[in-house]
């Protein structure tokens, strides 16, 4: 699967959830896509189908492709503790989603943006790496010239109170990588439990 790159809307219609962006015509619109919308479609899906639902829904939320997935996935398993807990942790531990938790870009897609146009440095260096996974610790900036870029710092936020494993300086353009965090703390509403069991067939 490619990466995404058509209209966000269409996707969240697919899953009834905003997974790709503020999904702020969801409700004026939340029949699945197609001609016959949810007419055509089945009353309930079944569990093969769930499953794999649940898997699109994480790939689409964290932007990632499925080679890159099922790496992540295998690294949760070798890691100690629940496999689909750890695959949260992990994703969230991606370059470009805490690069969007911190508050410096809008959305995911435009954190990796940042990260691929090197804006981005990780302990000092700078990083084009998406999908670096980010340790306990890590120090995240802006290059000095980005810092200054009125583009970028135009699209700074608040960082989120709730995300309590990163913490951002506005002042001096700077965030820590804390710690992983606890399932309970992501927002994201994925039954990871399902992914790990089409992943166990």
């Amino acid at each position: 699967m490619a990466r995404h790159t058509g209209p966000k809307t269409r996707i969240s219609r697919i899953f009834g959830e905003p997974i790709t962006g503020n999904g702020k015509w969801l409700n004026k619109n939340s029949n699945p896509p197609g001609m016959h919308g949810a007419a055509r479609k089945r009353k309930s899906l079944g569990e093969y189908a769930l499953q794999l639902r649940e898997k699109q829904k994480a790939k689409y939320t964290y932007g990632v492709l499925e080679r890159q997935f099922k790496k992540t996935f295998n690294e949760a398993v070798r890691r100690k503790g629940v496999t689909g807990e750890m695959l949260i942790k992990l994703l969230e531990a991606r370059l470009d989603n805490t690069v969007f938790r911190m508050g410096i870009a809008p959305s995911r897609q435009a954190a990796r943006q940042l990260v691929s146009h090197k804006h981005v440095t990780v302990n000092g260096e700078v990083l084009n790496v998406p999908s670096y996974s980010l340790k306990p610790g890590d120090v995240i900036g802006l290059k000095e010239k980005s810092a200054h870029n009125e583009s970028i710092t135009s699209n700074l936020k608040p960082k989120n109170p709730k995300f309590n494993w990163i913490d951002w300086n506005e002042g001096t353009m700077k965030g820590t990588f804390l710690a992983y965090p606890e399932r309970d703390s992501v927002p994201e509403n994925i039954k990871e439990s399902l992914i790990v069991e089409l992943y166990s067939k």
